[in-house]
């Protein structure tokens, strides 16, 4: 304030001055001219410089700045600072919105932002995946007019967020969401939504093992209780009464004895915190025990062949003869008697093999991707009374995981079935110190 008064007085006592002047020189009238002249010339300097202002602040920018001397150009200077600090704000903010929108792509939880209306303001990649939605043709569009299920529906009028709700079958058959609504704002929300389908499987698998194990458990236990009550009420002397509970309940004991060994071995191969044995195994000498055992189950009702090259394991001796006894005996329980099964071990491609293949009744393709769960069964009560398990393709699985390989199955309805061993090349390991002489194996 005291500025402008200082310049207001500079600007008189220059006028009065002038005044004085010309009417001392020229006479009163001259010095009536002069300070009209003189107001005029400032009037005009201000009209001039105001509509420059206005002309500039029409499309400010700091390089088209008015430049002027005098009380007009520390006012455009204070407004190129102000502009200059604006334009620096603006920066930082837009860079700001542009790390937030490329954070919020880059999460692998859906983000959908709504206004207090329910419309779709913004939402990820994340999320366009998950609702089948898109950001260009979805954005202003109310959320229940895109995501119709009713339960959702239900979920967003209710506003009761405390818990996520699961929505399964928007998009694809078989995944499951869970969405969650953040309120924050002005009633604005944040859905959020994260695809559980991999959680939501293994529950569903866990629910399945409990249920399939209580089972296999009941059975032979119901069996047992059955006999125990049998030879009770039993006479003395009824000889073959007494051989025959005996004999079945041996036969149940073996095969809880047998679930539970595999339990307790899938237990070990699922514990990070039990190490792997590693050393030089001797397959060939391996596989010739593994067929002797076979032999045993199998009573000569099928023809087994071996093709078996002189190659070595880097392994664990325990679990792999745990996993190929389990591919043979498979091949055995599940090939029709009087079939053929051929065990071959060698190289392939640089990679140790073994491959178990039967000439049996074959798989269907929708069954294979299943085949390693726990207790799947393509026909269940054919292996339930063939002896297995249903646990000898998920200790496979979890061997060959252990080592870095991996189950290759190929199967054809009526044509037979193929389970072949795949390890990496680093798992051959030299016979008895010296390098293994390997021989490929050849298609039979």
């Amino acid at each position: 304030m005291s500025d402008w008064i200082g310049r207001l007085a500079s600007i008189a006592f220059i006028a009065a001055v002038g005044a004085l002047l010309a009417g001392w020189l020229l006479g009163p009238v001259f010095a009536s001219l002069f300070l009209f002249a003189y107001l005029v010339a400032v009037v005009a300097i201000g009209l001039r410089a105001r509509v420059r202002l206005a002309k500039w602040l029409a499309h400010p920018s700091p390089d088209d700045m008015p430049d002027d001397d005098g009380p007009w150009g520390e006012i455009y200077a204070r407004l190129h600072r102000i502009l200059r600090e604006q334009t620096a704000s603006r920066a930082s903010l837009s860079h700001a919105l542009w790390r937030f929108r490329q954070a919020g792509e880059a999460m692998p939880d859906g983000v959908l932002v709504l206004d207090a209306d329910d419309r779709i303001e913004w939402l990820n990649p994340s999320a366009e995946d998950h609702f089948g939605l898109t950001f260009k043709r979805d954005r202003g569009q109310a959320v229940t007019n895109l995501i119709r299920s009713p339960a959702f529906v239900d979920y967003l009028a209710a506003q009761n967020y405390g818990e996520p709700l699961l929505l399964k079958g928007l998009v694809e058959t078989d995944r499951v969401l869970s969405v969650n609504l953040v309120p924050y704002g002005n009633h604005e929300k944040l859905l959020l939504s994260r695809d559980v389908t991999r959680w939501e499987r293994l529950e569903s698998m866990r629910r399945d093992f409990i249920a399939n194990v209580s089972h296999e458990l009941r059975t032979p236990l119901t069996v047992l209780r059955g006999f125990l009550e049998t030879l009770s009420d039993a006479r003395a002397s009824d000889e073959k009464v007494y051989r025959r509970s005996l004999e079945l309940m041996t036969g149940q004991a073996e095969r809880m004895q047998r679930l539970v060994e595999d339990l307790l071995m899938l237990s070990r191969l699922e514990d990070s915190r039990y190490p792997l044995k590693e050393e030089a195994v001797d397959v060939p000498a391996l596989l010739h025990a593994v067929l002797l055992e076979a032999e045993g189950i199998n009573r000569g009702q099928h023809r087994i062949a071996s093709r078996v090259a002189p190659a070595w394991l880097l392994a664990s001796r325990e679990e792999i003869r745990s996993a190929f006894t389990n591919l043979v005996t498979n091949a055995i329980r599940y090939t029709p008697a009087g079939g053929d099964i051929l065990v071959s071990w060698g190289v392939e491609d640089g990679a140790p093999v073994l491959s178990v293949r039967d000439n049996g009744e074959g798989i269907a393709p929708e069954h294979i991707p299943r085949l390693t769960e726990r207790f799947y069964r393509v026909d269940r009560s054919r292996s339930r009374s063939s002896g297995g398990t249903g646990l000898g393709l998920a200790i496979v699985k979890h061997v060959l995981q252990r080592h870095q390989g991996r189950l290759e199955i190929t199967s054809e309805p009526g044509e037979g079935s193929t389970f072949s061993c795949v390890f990496p090349a680093t798992r051959l390991a030299p016979a008895s110190g010296r390098s293994a002489e390997v021989t490929p194996i050849r298609a039979a």
